[in-house]
């Protein structure tokens, strides 16, 4: 969530602007959700992917957790059992829901859900209005966490919907008014060189940042070269025409393992219907267009494509040394596509930012200097830098108020829900 770097003198002003911002915020996640009926807002397919009215309260147990109950004086929680419904993962808060069952309540029901909303935003305002400026730093830090957080979430909401969506046999559209697919040609794919040496990555700045993109820290790459877009739906239907799905050779054991298991053959969402492949998108059912960046592909599917083509995952490191000349703009949630879309013909790197979250080759784990902040807020980020790998660059549903080039997403290596794909690398 951007602030304006150059904040207005008074106080007022000031608060003014984030309660702007918390509003515009809030009331994107309910018109995301304007689509649906009340009955999608329950369904959960998968234990990933949580029903549409969990996001919209968890969210708001954040503020109310976090900001209503330590700042504002005499509050009383809107529901004494919500705190264990909506609580996420927060250990040092109490006990929570499993999370695999959050589909199993139909109680509360959107409008309570809608309720609950209402009243935390009706609170939250009060505080942004009376909060003393003794605390006001405090709570700002915190409301800025919350409105990011808010945001995250806006992302699952399109990622878990298509999910949900996907198990049923009628392929219901999320919005049926999407645009169609592009007839754009990818360009051809060409390769960057970027110089090794002593590098700095991580955040700087005055700007908001997550925990985990911090600190600033120097880093030593051998120079490199990264593919000037993302691989295509065709690349990688090449890839699987060539039998990479069961050649054990290019996959590692566990992604070999869990492909087996699991019964991959394609991309998640991909389906031959008469010879022609199709795939699920939050517009229905479409022709799979070649031309577009391949998507909801896992680590372990990155990694054996790029061992099919004779190349390897960037690192982070690389991908944010090669990120920083590249303005953020492009195919992320704010265009209206909610789909990736091909390239557009340019110089230098293409697509760095939207279309797909892009896999790299390294671990999801603490940068030299890393502290966990006090209290459960340490939770956020911290406990989860084990057995993940990263990813970089947003996709054409993360908003673009919300990417930079240090953000750092992080998923297991067998997901393949959320809107994944590849950038290729090699060495210099």
């Amino acid at each position: 969530m951007v602030i304006p770097d150059s904040m207005p003198a008074s106080p007022d002003e000031q608060r003014s602007v984030w309660t702007n911002a918390y509003l515009n915020v809030r009331q994107q996640s309910e018109a995301l959700c304007a689509p649906l009926t009340r009955e999608d807002h329950v369904i959960q397919t998968a234990p990933e992917a949580s029903p549409a009215k969990w996001h919209l309260a968890h969210v708001s147990w954040f503020f109310e957790t976090f900001l209503l109950k330590a700042y504002l004086s005499g509050y009383a929680e809107f529901h004494p059992v919500f705190g264990y419904l909506f609580n996420s993962y927060y250990e040092q808060i109490g006990k929570f829901h499993p999370r695999q069952e959050r589909g199993f309540l139909s109680r509360p029901d959107v409008d309570d859900i809608l309720r609950y909303r209402a009243h935390v935003d009706e609170h939250m305002l009060t505080l942004l209005q009376r909060a003393g400026d003794d605390v006001w730093p405090a709570l700002q830090q915190r409301l800025e966490i919350g409105l990011n957080h808010e945001q995250q979430h806006q992302e699952l909401l399109l990622t878990d919907i298509k999910l949900n969506f996907s198990a049923n046999p009628l392929r219901p559209a999320y919005r049926d008014d999407l645009p169609e697919t592009s007839s754009a040609t990818a360009p051809p794919l060409h390769w960057i060189a970027l110089p090794g040496g002593i590098h700095e990555i991580g955040h700087q700045g005055s700007g908001f940042a997550y925990d985990n993109e911090k600190p600033r820290h120097r880093v030593y790459l051998n120079a490199f070269r990264l593919a000037s877009r993302p691989v295509t739906n065709g690349e990688f239907l090449a890839f699987m025409q060539d039998g990479g799905y069961d050649n054990p050779a290019f996959w590692l054991s566990d992604g070999w393992a869990t492909s087996r298991r699991l019964h991959w053959s394609s991309p998640l969402y991909w389906e031959s219907q008469d010879g022609t492949e199709r795939h699920f998108t939050l517009g229905g059912m479409r022709p799979l267009n070649l031309e577009e960046p391949v998507c909801h592909v896992s680590y372990y599917e990155a990694d054996a494509y790029a061992a099919w083509a004779g190349k390897r995952l960037p690192t982070e490191a690389e991908w944010e040394i090669a990120a920083r000349g590249v303005a953020v703009g492009g195919n992320l949630r704010d265009s209206g596509r909610l789909h990736p879309a091909p390239a557009l013909p340019g110089e230098g790197l293409l697509q760095m930012y939207g279309d797909v979250w892009e896999h790299t080759a390294s671990p999801y784990q603490a940068y030299p200097g890393f502290r966990l902040a006090d209290g459960a807020l340490g939770e956020y980020n911290g406990k989860f830098m084990c057995n993940q790998t990263v990813l970089r660059g947003g996709a054409c549903v993360t908003a673009a108020d919300h990417v930079r080039a240090s953000y750092r997403n992080f998923f297991y290596p067998h997901d393949r829900w959320q809107f994944q794909g590849i950038r290729l690398a090699e060495d210099a």
